[in-house]
């Protein structure tokens, strides 16, 4: 028959052997628990440093969306300002004045109420053309409250200046990339649509198109 080996300290073992194991024991534990608090500060760490690496990709990001504003501040300066009033101009309008740097609108606290990126004017007509890399369904809504923004401001200027000024107010939208609902959404609100094409800009003009005025 097969007897079970009985371990040294259980035969004729002494409280000091029993102690001695217990220290052994409580030793070995101590070096596991040492064990896992190391592993998980260091699984700590690595959360820590992704997360700081999380924080730097949106910083650049958020950085890169900032020179994309700023460089298509530059394209509706530089490629949609130059050559609007022409394209306009072969419509028959003559726009003879022309503010390409942003006009301003303040209320009566001076805060800013509404800013036009490109306005032409005219004997007749005053056109505001608001310009956005890719235009939206909601810049239709928001635009169109820029003009009567613009409208109110005409008529209160006019009437402290006492001047007569029986001018329409026009409006437009232009475009890098033009999405084709987008596209007739403007149209059906009576705006212009004003798209680039190629290294210049060129105007939206359907047939039967009425441009709205206010």
């Amino acid at each position: 028959m097969e007897t079970t080996a009985i371990p040294d300290y259980a035969r004729g073992a002494t409280l000091e052997d029993v102690w001695a194991v217990l220290r052994e024991n409580a030793e070995q534990q101590k070096r596991e628990s040492e064990e896992r608090r190391r592993e998980a500060e260091e699984r700590r760490k690595e959360a820590e440093e992704r997360h700081k690496e999380l924080e730097r990709i949106v910083e650049r990001n958020s950085q890169q969306m900032g020179d994309l504003h700023n460089s298509f501040g530059d394209l509706a300066e530089h490629l949609v300002a130059p050559k609007i009033h022409e394209r306009f101009n072969e419509l028959g309008y003559h726009f003879s004045a022309f503010s390409p740097g942003g006009f301003v609108i303040r209320g009566d606290d001076g805060k800013i109420k509404t800013e036009i990126d490109l306005l032409l004017q005219n004997g007749e007509t005053v056109m505001a053309v608001e310009v956005k890399s890719k235009p939206k369904i909601k810049h239709i809504a928001e635009h169109i409250k820029q003009l009567e923004i613009l409208r109110n401001y005409l008529q209160k200027y006019n009437e402290q200046k006492n001047i007569i000024d029986l001018r329409k107010v026009e409006g437009a939208i232009a475009g890098a990339i033009f999405g084709i609902e987008e596209k007739k959404a403007t149209i059906e609100a009576g705006l212009y649509v004003i798209e680039q094409s190629g290294d210049t800009m060129k105007i939206e003009m359907p047939e039967g198109f009425v441009p709205r005025r206010w």
